[in-house]
């Protein structure tokens, strides 16, 4: 029958859905969502994070990664004496054969065997082979390469301690020297450990041993593929972020952040932070200056931040 839309196969063309009192949206908003989930279940609750810090002592240990297989020298009297005196982990020292004995090459034989590190006398062409020919004065150290910790190891190594991390990120820092500057500060300032990017970075090389003054050989430095993703991990691990910028919203005297656990982002000298990882960040801050011209270079701005941290915590 025409109009007749309760026959079979017939169209309704009404569209407004159920009516208030027909069990339809009513009902259906009236449902309930489920139990109330357990305290160790919500990711910011005290239980949450108690539980997830057990499981990461539970767990099985993280592999440590190597930068390379490939060793490193460090060529030249003065360096290698140098490097003797800071604490480099040198494994063995070779000396040219028939070479001249100065007071530099009597201090490195002296520390050498201090130390227990092996002496070695060769040719000196040998010498030139595995220094690529650089100017090496008839003496060169070798090194190993560096094993790098876990990203998750420096809030391992905050909670055995049981203090509110302190870790320091560094972002696009090419120069070694910079690289060690900071490290001997975070180990000066009571960080848990360094984390630096894979690539376009400075890595802990010959150069930075040094500059660390031997501790890097006191605190951990970490290596991650992603410096955003690590930095969000962090966050969600409790950590508050702060990033050193000349335009930052925060000066570092008004910094509040600084007694709870936090990670600290230092970035290259005139580029600063990455864009992404700049707009990670929980809060910008910048270090006030009497003439707006200057700006620290990267080790110093991260030794300034980290002593007033440091105060703050006290």
């Amino acid at each position: 029958m025409p109009g007749n839309s309760q026959r079979k196969g017939a169209i309704s063309k009404g569209g407004k859905g159920p009516t208030v009192g027909s069990g339809g949206r009513v009902k259906r908003g009236l449902e309930g969502r489920g139990p109330t989930p357990k305290a160790k279940d919500r990711p910011y609750h005290k239980a949450y994070k108690e539980a997830q810090r057990s499981e990461r002592r539970a767990a099985p240990a993280r592999p440590r990664k190597k930068k390379g297989s490939d060793i490193e020298w460090i060529a030249g009297r003065n360096a290698v004496v140098e490097a003797l005196r800071e604490g480099v982990p040198i494994t063995a020292v070779h000396v040219a054969e028939g070479a001249e004995r100065d007071g530099r090459l009597r201090e490195a034989f002296r520390l050498a065997s201090e130390k227990g590190i092996g002496l070695l006398e060769v040719p000196r062409n040998e010498l030139d082979r595995i220094t690529s020919g650089a100017v090496h004065q008839g003496l060169v150290a070798k090194i190993p390469a560096y094993e790098y910790a876990h990203p998750d190891d420096l809030l391992d190594a905050a909670d055995a301690a049981n203090e509110k991390p302190l870790i320091v990120v560094l972002d696009q820092i090419t120069d070694p020297r910079n690289l060690g500057a900071i490290v001997r500060s975070a180990a000066g300032f009571g960080a848990h450990g360094v984390v630096i990017p894979e690539r376009r970075a400075a890595g802990m090389t010959a150069a930075a041993w040094k500059t660390s003054a031997g501790a890097a050989a006191r605190i951990p430095v970490a290596q991650t593929v992603n410096l955003v993703r690590q930095l969000k991990a962090y966050q969600d691990a409790g950590c508050m972020v702060i990033g050193l910028a000349a335009d930052g919203d925060v000066s570092l005297p008004d910094l509040d952040l600084a007694d709870g656990p936090l990670v600290v982002v230092v970035g290259a000298e005139g580029g600063g932070l990455s864009r992404l990882v700049a707009e990670t960040c929980d809060q910008l801050v910048s270090i006030p200056m009497a003439n707006t011209l200057e700006s620290l270079n990267a080790g110093v701005a991260a030794s300034v931040t980290l002593y007033a941290v440091a105060q703050a915590r006290a």
